[in-house]
């Protein structure tokens, strides 16, 4: 070992040593800013800090790194989160989050005067609709901001699916809706399939709920959608499709 190398050590060493005592500096700096603050003033400090820590974290590119308290009245619903959540996992939740705390943050995106929910929507349930919880938490929810280059609704949709999907909880209809709004918003079918994690046949499957032809454009049909029909069944099939099957319509009993 050279002398060189020793002496980087030591600097090393002592600048660790320097910034452990700033460290301590700041916790009883801490305590002066904080004294005679109301709430909602404790908590805007609390989100500064944390904030300006955050631009030093090696971890900022995640949005856990950075959570803050935000009044549970800022946080509201997405209109197309297709999870559903029956009473007896309700009740589960709110008695884990009893028990255990808020282990997870409320996953958001910042809108106009509010904060909208991307992952977490009956997480924040619990802190509005059950008393004892929104009590013990004053009134708060603990929220992270979704990355911001998944800000735009789409990408939102699409990050709510994956959370939902990661959990094996969602609704296909719901579900069908989703990818029909994308695909007008001009993702292909391989895009949808990459970002919700679907593969191509469920894609199509959840295009052909929605009924809409113009949902079909851009998919190339493979050889196991195309059937082999002689001239009498091809026959059959065209009145099949067009609601006449021996003269027995859905208005006469049929299986519609």
């Amino acid at each position: 070992m050279t002398e060189h190398t020793i002496n980087d050590g030591a600097i090393q060493e002592d600048s660790t040593r320097s910034s452990m005592r700033h460290a301590k500096d700041l916790r009883a700096l801490a305590r002066l800013w904080f004294r005679g603050l109301d709430l909602p003033q404790r908590v805007a400090l609390l989100n500064e800090l944390r904030s300006v820590l955050a631009e030093f974290s090696p971890f900022q590119t995640e949005p856990v790194d950075y959570v803050q308290w935000v009044p549970a009245d800022d946080v509201q619903a997405n209109s197309y989160n297709p999870n559903t959540v029956a009473a007896p996992e309700m009740e589960l939740l709110r008695l884990s989050i009893m028990a255990d705390g808020f282990t997870q943050p409320i996953v958001t995106n910042a809108e106009d005067g509010h904060r909208e929910v991307v992952d977490g929507f009956h997480r924040s349930r619990v802190g509005k609709e059950f008393p004892e919880v929104a009590e013990r938490v004053q009134g708060y929810l603990p929220l992270v901001q979704i990355r911001a280059e998944r800000g735009d609704r789409p990408d939102r949709m699409a990050a709510t699916i994956r959370h939902n999907r990661a959990r094996g909880k969602h609704q296909v209809v719901k579900m069908s809706d989703i990818v029909l709004e994308l695909k007008r918003r001009n993702w292909t079918d391989t895009k949808i399939g990459k970002e919700l994690g679907m593969d191509p046949d469920e894609v199509l499957r959840l295009t052909q709920i929605t009924g809409l032809a113009s949902a079909f454009a851009d998919h190339e049909f493979s050889e196991a959608w195309e059937a082999d029909l002689g001239p009498d069944e091809l026959d059959d099939a065209a009145l099949v499709e067009a609601g006449i099957d021996g003269g027995l319509t859905a208005s006469d009993g049929g299986n519609a």
